[in-house]
């Protein structure tokens, strides 16, 4: 899991990195940089919208191999056929790899580490976050030593091991996939998520997390200048708030491996993002490294938060996926339009204003939604067994 977790964000933060390198190699423009940055969001959810499916019929194991070769394979892509269309294609079958694992990592980790759920899914968010720090630090100064081709292809190496082993504990463990489930019904008939009230919550969750991260990441250094900040600070309060989520990670890992309760912490994770936004907004630019760390701490709970739940609130592995099929469909949905929508607002309207509001009633919101998803309660409405 954790090999599969270093595939999973390294080759999008490191276009994002390099895009100014990337955009003057292929000749593009600026509209076209953007729709590389939001395919991921529309890829992510329709591999999360199809994977269950998938899953269910040939095997979580099989699927995670097969698309970490698909990934690997569309980072190749994007290094040897250096166009626009090549790129494009390069990127969407990376995305689309990285939705299905997104989807499915959650019902791996209840298969196999049943009774270590908190900690495996801290260890796999946290793998994440910190492999893609590290490209996202050494992408640019390596593309001047071997060039930008090689820079961005080279993080394949990783998916070739990750699939080397997994081929590995797959022929030597066998498929989670033979192993027979029964499915707690409802009536007479199977949970449907798309029918069920906390499979709305917490895709609604998870997606406005997600639209704060990706709005955040973004735009953080622009608005930070509009308010007074040189440029060379306002990108260090882009490091800031990617830089808390190992912290964030180990911390709330380490809570709920000691018995605390998971309502506190998500609530709590909620409120550090509307402190945030408030502060962003509002308040004290002297402070600006404290509004950015604590957005830092909030996004990075609720996503790893959002992704025990999908473990820990189900009954069987099926339901685990279709859960985190079905959240996360609905999530990265609601997260394309934050980017898109505030910078349509930001040119509409001359300022930041208007979409800094906005993002605060929506953290306000998800305040209320983290309280409600984060109850002590199954899938089905029933009490969580002791």
């Amino acid at each position: 899991m954790i090999l599969l977790a270093t595939n999973m964000r390294a080759p999008i933060v490191a276009l994002g990195s390099i895009a100014p390198v990337v955009q003057g190699a292929l000749n593009i423009s600026e509209t076209q940089v953007g729709w590389l940055g939001a395919v991921p969001m529309l890829t992510f959810a329709i591999g999360a919208l199809i994977s269950p499916t998938i899953g269910k019929r040939f095997g979580l194991e099989n699927t995670l191999i097969a698309m970490i070769a698909l990934l690997t394979i569309g980072m190749i892509i994007r290094t040897v056929i250096p166009t626009w269309s090549g790129f494009l294609i390069g990127t969407l079958l990376l995305t689309l790899a990285i939705g299905f694992a997104n989807t499915l990592a959650a019902p791996v980790i209840k298969q196999r580490t049943p009774k270590q759920i908190p900690l495996i899914t801290g260890l796999f968010s946290l793998t994440m976050t910190v492999t893609a720090g590290i490209v996202a630090g050494v992408v640019l100064p390596l593309s001047e030593w071997v060039g930008w081709q090689w820079a961005l292809g080279g993080w394949s190496l990783l998916g070739v091991f990750a699939i080397v082993i997994w081929i590995f504990l797959r022929l030597h463990l066998g498929s989670s996939s033979h192993q027979a489930v029964a499915l707690p019904t409802i009536g007479s008939s199977e949970i449907s998520m798309w029918r069920t009230p906390f499979a709305w919550q917490i895709a609604v969750f998870m997606g406005l997390q997600s639209l704060l991260f990706y709005t955040v990441a973004s735009f953080l250094p622009s608005i930070w200048v509009s308010k007074g900040l040189s440029a060379v600070q306002a990108g260090q309060m882009g490091s800031v708030f990617q830089f808390m989520a190992p912290i964030s990670i180990l911390s709330l890992t380490w809570l709920i491996n000691r018995g605390r309760p998971i309502q506190a912490l998500a609530v709590f994770a909620a409120v550090l993002n509307v402190i945030g936004v408030l502060g962003l907004s509002y308040l004290s630019t002297d402070l600006a490294w404290l509004w950015s760390s604590v957005m830092g701490i909030g996004c990075s709970a609720i996503f790893t938060l959002s992704m025990m739940l999908f473990s820990l609130r189900t009954y069987t592995t099926n339901q685990s996926s279709e859960l985190s099929g079905m959240a996360q469909a609905v999530g990265y949905l609601i997260a394309f339009f934050g980017p898109l929508g505030t910078g349509w607002l930001h040119e509409a309207t001359g300022n930041w204003d208007i979409p800094l509001f906005v993002m605060l009633i929506l953290m306000i919101a998800n305040v209320v939604i983290a309280w409600m998803v984060s109850r002590p309660l199954m899938v089905d409405g029933k009490k969580v067994s002791s």
